[in-house]
């Protein structure tokens, strides 16, 4: 009798997709090919690996999970193809686990989206992720200036990458159903990326200050960011081509960059 797999753990925010029509739309959407190594993030119990195994030529798999990570290197013992790293996705170097050029997958945690887009955005980045994320946060992500979803998640993806919502997944598809409704967000890197590589760091701080200042007008955001005097604060925002009237949630990532350079 095969064992039954182990139920969904809370504490890792764990919903499982096994619809493979959904499953198998994902995995088209990273367009891997039998010369691409996927490192794909949560694999749970392998529906989205075996769809990726169909199509990469390798897949590292990183699962949290140590009951499911044993499951999974059983499951799949006598394939090379796979390799399963056991661990916290946010404390793994995706490039080095890679060793060279990679595509990125998975069904990200809810409770931790945010710190896993930011991290995948690191260099060396993926030349491709696919997301399952909560709709919220893939509307937020493809959101543009002026929009109500937009904010620094928007602005700083966008900075680096373009940015698509691709399909919708009903909560109905997972077991057990998430509480809202889900996307497949599909980033790829900018070949020229609006920021330069050591201003992104600055550039990420810059952008979450601004946006905890969100309905403040630019000459007080930069005054409160950078400790400058109303006329201090003008100079740079003329240097920007920015009206110091303005504020955060209606400026693009190349204007942010602007804002950066003009300080």
């Amino acid at each position: 009798m095969t064992e039954r797999p182990p139920r969904p753990k809370k504490r890792f925010g764990q919903h499982f997709l096994s619809d493979r029509r959904l499953l198998g739309r994902i995995a088209d959407a990273v367009q891997a090919t039998s010369a691409d190594t996927v490192i794909e993030i949560g694999p749970g119990r392998g529906a989205l690996t075996e769809q990726l195994l169909e199509r990469a030529g390798r897949v590292v798999a990183i699962e949290v999970d140590r009951v499911l990570a044993a499951m999974l290197r059983e499951r799949w013992a006598a394939d090379s193809r796979l390799t399963v790293v056991e661990g916290d996705v946010l404390e793994q170097d995706l490039g080095a686990l890679a060793g060279g050029p990679y595509l990125l997958a998975g069904n990200v945690p809810y409770n931790i989206t945010t710190p896993i887009l930011f991290h995948a955005m690191r260099r060396p980045r993926p030349e491709r992720a696919v997301y399952l994320v909560q709709k919220e946060v893939a509307d937020r992500v493809v959101a543009g200036p002026d929009d109500e979803a937009y904010g620094a998640l928007s602005v700083n993806v966008q900075a680096l990458a373009r940015a698509e919502s691709l399909f919708g997944v009903p909560a109905k598809a997972f077991n057990p159903p998430p509480s809202v409704e889900s996307a497949v967000l599909r980033i790829t890197p900018l070949e020229r990326s609006v920021i330069a590589p050591e201003e992104e760091e600055p550039f990420r701080v810059m952008v979450q200050g601004a946006f905890g200042l969100r309905r403040k007008q630019l000459r007080r955001v930069v005054r409160t960011l950078w400790s400058l005097d109303a006329a201090g604060a003008d100079a740079v925002l003329a240097k920007a081509g920015l009206e110091p009237e303005a504020r955060p949630e209606t400026l693009s990532a190349e204007q942010f960059a602007a804002l950066l350079r003009s300080r």
